[in-house]
């Protein structure tokens, strides 16, 4: 159809935010505008000082064609109103990583868990032989081997102003690390009775510089505690069997998920329980919080610029609002009974939405930095993509021939990073929601996986025991 017969023609379209909320009224549109003419408008609309890039959706499905040519190939009246959602993306690109840049050995068991820290920086890892690593990225070389553990490292957690790091074990004590000179910061804390299953630290823009971080158990308690008084100071009791997973909340409110099959809600002043979720048949594997990728990195962003630390609760505080927006905080909740469920925590106990559609139990759930989207592996070997604010099922990734463990997003929310007992790395482009990436390279199963904030490198560890560093 070429442009001139187009030209005369218009279709009523309404433009919304993916919360659904009105820009303007319905308009008429030509036919032959596509994203870059919608994008201008938007732009407009908004009164944006400078233009900023969106993405546009019909049903949930991505526009990148003129509207006219839309409506023919999807046989869509012109007499309806067309609605047309818009997202903002991110304003820098992060380049798809291709080719592993380092093998390095060093653990003698397992890797069980990697964190980049908050600038990407740093390179922390936790092991079966009992010890946490901290890795020179520059040098891409081992740095510190930090001793202290009595079992297996299961997690690691950086505070969100990269200060600090935790880890916890299978045997239930925590150790605190500087992670400058990776030295263990007084003697491992104990309280838990039995391993460590997750660790959260309070947010940076509620608390600065952070102290306080919560711990989750199999022993059925969540445990917050201060780094520098060195103690546990309030134990959130309540679940009748292990606490599976923990989340501390931009609004201040720590969320647990366990075998009981509840997620519970306590406040941290006192550790009182606030409200219950409920729903789930099953275990609850894992948590994840729409602004967990802002918690995690606190003022640190996509610049690289340093804040010092009586700004760092400031810029924190901005760019949780920033990825907030209006709407409350979501949370996403996976388990074993297959399903995942969509919650509003400070609006309702009810769930928003519940998620089905895995043939196996939910091992991992992750939003996108952006919020705009959930993804979540399954031991169906499969990796499903979810829109995360509605929470409708957007569309499948195979690829893997054996369970997904874990997955993580590119700063950009542009690429989606999994890891799995078949022994690859897999990203997935999701404009396109095709395989993007093969990353073939460890010789057994790939136990975690961690995309670096500033979108660099990725690392992956598993069962033969090296780290793997890529990069784009």
């Amino acid at each position: 159809m070429s442009m001139d017969t187009d030209e005369g023609k218009t279709v009523m379209c309404l433009l919304t935010d993916p919360e659904g909320t009105h820009l303007g009224s319905a308009m008429y549109i030509p036919q032959n505008a596509g994203p870059l003419q919608l994008t201008q408008l938007v732009n407009r609309f908004l009164d944006n000082e400078e233009m900023l890039p969106y993405s546009f959706y019909v049903s949930d499905e991505e526009l990148l064609v003129p509207v006219g040519t839309y409506l023919e190939k999807n046989k869509v009246s012109v007499e309806k109103v067309l609605t047309i959602v818009y997202q903002q993306q991110a304003v820098f690109r992060i380049r798809p990583v291709n080719r592993c840049s380092q093998t390095i050995a060093g653990h003698a068991e397992a890797v069980l868990c990697v964190s980049f820290s908050p600038d990407g920086k740093q390179l922390a890892s936790g092991s079966g032989d009992t010890t946490v690593r901290l890795w020179d990225l520059y040098t891409e070389t081992p740095l510190f081997t930090c001793k202290g553990h009595k079992n297996w490292v299961l997690t690691v957690a950086w505070s969100p102003d990269g200060k600090h790091l935790v880890s916890g074990s299978k045997s239930g004590e925590i150790c605190c690390w500087n992670p400058k000179k990776g030295e263990l910061e007084g003697s491992p804390l104990t309280g838990h009775k039995k391993w460590i299953t997750g660790i959260s630290w309070e947010p940076v823009h509620l608390s600065s510089p952070c102290r306080r971080f919560v711990t989750s158990s199999k022993d059925g308690d969540a445990r917050i505690w201060d780094i520098t008084l060195k103690k546990s100071i309030i134990c959130l009791s309540g679940h009748t069997l292990a606490v599976t997973c923990v989340q501390w909340g931009g609004d201040g409110i720590i969320y647990t998920g366990s075998q009981d099959c509840t997620i519970k809600m306590w406040e941290t002043t006192q550790g009182k329980l606030i409200r219950e979720l409920k729903g789930h048949g099953h275990w609850i594997n894992s948590l994840a919080l729409s602004t967990e990728y802002v918690l995690r990195t606190g003022a640190f962003d996509h610049t690289g610029r340093q804040y010092p630390p009586n700004e760092e609760k400031q810029k924190a505080l901005e760019r949780y609002n920033q990825t907030k927006g209006d709407s409350p905080e979501r949370l996403v909740s996976g388990s074993d009974d297959f399903t995942m469920f969509l919650w509003e925590p400070s609006v309702s106990k009810q769930p928003k939405k519940r998620l089905t559609g895995h043939q196996q139990l939910v091992n991992h759930v992750y939003f996108s930095p952006d919020g705009k989207w959930i993804a979540s592996a399954s031991f169906d070997k499969s990796v499903r993509l979810w829109n995360g604010i509605t929470g409708q099922f957007v569309t499948t990734f195979r690829g893997h021939v054996g369970p997904v463990y874990q997955v993580s997003w590119s700063a950009d929310s542009r690429l989606l990073l999994s890891g799995s007992k078949d022994s690859t790395l897999k990203i997935w482009e999701i404009r396109t929601k095709k395989l993007k990436q093969d990353l073939p390279g460890h010789s057994d199963e790939v136990f975690a996986v961690d995309w670096s904030p500033d979108g660099e490198k990725v690392v992956s560890g598993g069962k033969d025991r090296v780290l793997k560093l890529w990069k784009g």
